[in-house]
C-alpha cells in the first residue's frame, strides 16, 4: 500500500470539520442564548466598548458557518456530495467565516485618529 498525500489531506479536512462545527455552533449558542459576549468582536484579545451591539452579527456569523459545515458533514456521510463539492464548500465557508469575524472585530474597534497638539 502506497501512502497518498491527497487522501491523507482529504481525511484531515473532513475530520477537522467536526470540531469546527462544534466550536462555531457552541459560540453561537453562547452569544445568542446565554448572552455571553466575552468572545464578540475581539481585537488583540480585548472586547469592544459595547459588545452587545455586535452580538447579533457575531451570533449570525457563527450560526451560519456552523450550519453549513454541519450540512457538509451530513452530505459527505450520506454520500450526497462529491469530493469537489464538499471540499470547496467547506473551504469557502471556513475562509469567509474568518474574514467575516475579522471585519466584525475591526468594525467593533474603530480607528481613532488623534489630532496633533500645538
Amino acid at each position: 500500500m502506497v501512502f497518498d498525500v491527497n487522501v491523507a489531506m482529504t481525511w484531515v479536512l473532513f475530520l477537522a470539520l467536526f470540531p469546527i462545527a462544534f466550536f462555531w455552533l457552541r459560540r453561537a449558542w453562547r452569544i445568542a442564548i446565554r448572552r455571553d459576549f466575552s468572545e464578540v468582536g475581539l481585537k488583540k484579545g480585548v472586547p469592544p466598548d459595547r459588545p452587545e451591539r455586535f452580538a447579533p452579527y457575531a451570533a449570525a456569523i457563527n450560526l451560519l458557518g456552523g450550519v453549513i459545515v454541519l450540512w457538509v458533514i451530513v452530505g459527505v456521510l450520506t454520500a450526497q456530495l462529491d469530493y469537489t463539492s464538499w471540499s470547496a464548500t467547506a473551504g469557502i465557508t471556513i475562509w469567509l467565516k474568518m474574514i467575516a469575524d475579522f471585519i466584525l472585530s475591526r468594525h467593533a474597534h474603530p480607528m481613532v485618529f488623534k489630532r496633533k497638539q500645538e
